[in-house]
């Protein structure tokens, strides 16, 4: 079993900035894949961006690349998102999410083995 927990989440203006990070458990979080997936109200998780065991594969969805970054500290077990020139469409639920048996996640929520609670993360205009 592996437990994901967020932290990072906050109100924040426009053009403003924020780094979620995501703790794992377990003592093998370098054999998971990793992703990040947001949701907002009344609509369907997002793909965000996600990263390969050993942070050499990464990919982000269009409406975020160039201003967000992924990247993973396996001596920490920990993954985070890094996230600049926020906008009000940014708003949503952030969660980190681990697929095993894998190197690389991909974007297809359902691919995913293990979820954590979220962060919620508001841009004001």
């Amino acid at each position: 079993q592996v437990q994901l927990v967020e932290s990072g989440g906050g109100l924040v203006q426009a053009g403003g900035s924020l780094r979620l990070s995501c703790a794992a458990s377990g003592r093998t979080f370098s054999s998971y894949a990793m992703g990040w997936f947001r949701q907002a109200p009344g609509k369907e998780r997002d793909f965000v961006a996600a990263i390969s065991r050993s942070g050499g594969n990464i990919g982000y969805a269009d409406s975020v690349k160039g201003r967000f970054t992924i990247s993973r500290d396996n001596a920490k077990n920990t993954v985070y998102l890094q996230m600049n020139n926020l906008n009000p469409e940014d708003t949503a639920v952030y969660h980190c999410a681990a697929r095993i048996a894998t190197y690389y996640g991909g974007t297809n929520p359902g691919g995913y083995d293990y979820w954590g609670q979220g962060t919620q993360v508001t841009v004001s205009s």
